[in-house]
């Protein structure tokens, strides 16, 4: 057998059904423990977002620590994972996407307040957290390290790839592809961009990020409300569809999608799988940025990044489903190939019912967009795991510069086994993730419930709390010596 059969092999696991249930049933044990406190306060969890809170231990604000982690998290997935799924699970994928992030709103917050519980600071005096050091500090024995060890290193290796050349090919294949732009002048350009920001670290990755990710963001909501309202007489129709099909034995498409066929079961699939694949909740990479804030409480925080899951799936991913279904182009055939157009293709069809031509240049922008500001939250994420595994300092700078090279040779080159490779490494950070998640989950529902009756009772009274939780303070020499 050769390698990429057994990554194909692999691949088809960790992105298939058991992992798939797995992931779903820990946000749905995780929603229960906490008493649907995710849910209950998610109202309150995006008024946090914007809340200034600068006088705490930490690296970067709130807002710059979810941009972060959101800047990793709205990618390609955002547009090109929503029309696959809506192909290959018909319309009815994006109601179990939307699904699996209700439930994913309680893994986002469960991961994020062990990251903040249990950060350390480094011997910079920067902020380490993260599902590896959950596992360390909160599980105490062998079994804990062997697992942040194990989490460390797939997330180096993902950050590579998921993270880096699979964003910056995107980026340079949908320029190339709309308006013959040099994949090589793209690589060049996005190298450049990318190591002025890096090389400065965490500060100013979430400076840029609070500034790119809101604008993107805006961008792309504007342009889909508009197609939305232009073709809003199909909008009812497509609703009814999405619901008929998600939870229909066996069915076919009707007006949004007629050549298309899918079961309940290939529904859920692939709208789990690629709404996990988009909001990440479950994978254990946006607590590495929640682990920077400033904060006063690991739960405030956990809050805050929370709301990363409902603007991914919950608004973005929404909006490009209904612009797709509202745009009578799912089930649409290409002349040439005979097959259903799919992916990005699909997308700019969608745009291109209302904005014409443009609507290829919409979707390049926020494809280049999206996938830029992806490299720049994995990199922190590679860096911080790499941290964990190399102290030394040299070692973080040359990761940092090495990170942003790679991307000009994502940019230019097609490596389908590496593509493959960190594919896996990306799914099989879920498993020590998850173990910890349910291992913790006492340490997650006091910290809840906790906050819930000391804090969130008294502010939405409009009475301001301050509860301070500091890091775990660990000198630079110990902290090197309790990481051999």
């Amino acid at each position: 057998m050769d390698v990429s059969a057994i990554l194909t092999a692999v691949n088809n696991f960790v992105w298939g059904p058991v992992m798939l249930v797995l992931l779903v049933g820990t946000g749905i044990f995780l929603t229960i423990r906490l008493r649907f406190l995710p849910w209950r306060n998610l109202g309150y969890a995006v008024r946090m977002v914007f809340s200034r809170r600068d006088n705490h231990a930490g690296d970067i604000s709130p807002f710059q620590s979810l941009m972060t982690a959101l800047s990793a998290t709205i990618g390609t997935g955002n547009i090109v994972g929503v029309a696959t799924a809506m192909v290959l699970g018909g319309p009815g994928a994006l109601v179990w996407m939307w699904i699996s992030a209700a439930f994913g709103l309680s893994t986002k917050y469960g991961e994020s307040v062990l990251a903040v519980k249990y950060r350390e600071t480094n011997s910079v005096g920067e902020m380490a957290g993260g599902p590896m050091y959950a596992m360390k500090n909160g599980i105490h024995n062998g079994f804990g390290r062997f697992l942040a060890f194990l989490f460390s290193v797939f997330v180096v290796l993902a950050s590579f790839g998921i993270g880096n050349m699979t964003q910056a090919n995107s980026i340079a294949a949908a320029l190339h592809s709309s308006y013959a732009v040099p994949t090589w002048l793209v690589g060049g350009i996005i190298t450049l961009l990318a190591i002025s920001v890096l090389i400065r670290g965490i500060r100013r990755i979430g400076l840029v990020s609070s500034i790119v990710v809101p604008a993107m963001a805006a961008f792309y909501f504007i342009a889909s409300v508009f197609v939305i309202i232009v073709n809003f007489a199909a909008v009812p129709a497509g609703i009814m569809e999405m619901l008929r099909m998600a939870f229909s034995l066996d069915s076919v498409a009707g007006g949004v999608g007629g050549s298309i066929v899918a079961s309940i079961l290939t529904s859920m699939r692939w709208g789990v799988a690629r709404g996990v694949f988009s909001n990440e909740a479950g994978l254990g990479s946006a607590p590495i940025a929640a682990a920077a804030a400033r904060t006063d409480h690991a739960s405030r925080q956990g809050y805050v990044n929370m709301t990363g899951t409902f603007f991914d799936t919950m608004i973005i991913c929404m909006l490009t489903g209904l612009v797709i279904a509202s745009s009578g182009m799912l089930g649409t055939v290409d002349p040439a190939t005979g097959k259903l157009v799919s992916g990005v293709q699909l997308t700019i069809l969608a745009f291109s019912t209302v904005f014409g031509d443009y609507g290829k240049l919409i979707i390049s922008v926020a494809i280049s967009l999206f996938a830029f500001s992806t490299i720049l939250g994995w990199e922190y994420y590679g860096e911080k795991a790499l941290e964990y595994l190399i102290k030394k300092r040299p070692a973080i700078m040359a990761y940092r510069i090495v990170f942003s090279l790679v991307t000009f040779i994502g940019a230019t080159t097609t490596l389908e086994v590496v593509w493959n490779f960190s594919d896996t490494m990306n799914g099989l950070m879920i498993i020590p993730n998850l173990i910890c998640l349910l291992w913790l989950n006492k340490d997650i529902a006091k910290e809840c419930f906790d906050y819930e009756e000391n804090v969130v009772a008294h502010e939405k009274l409009g009475e301001q709390i301050d509860y301070q939780t500091e890091p775990i303070e660990v000198p630079a020499e110990a902290y090197e010596r309790s990481m051999r």
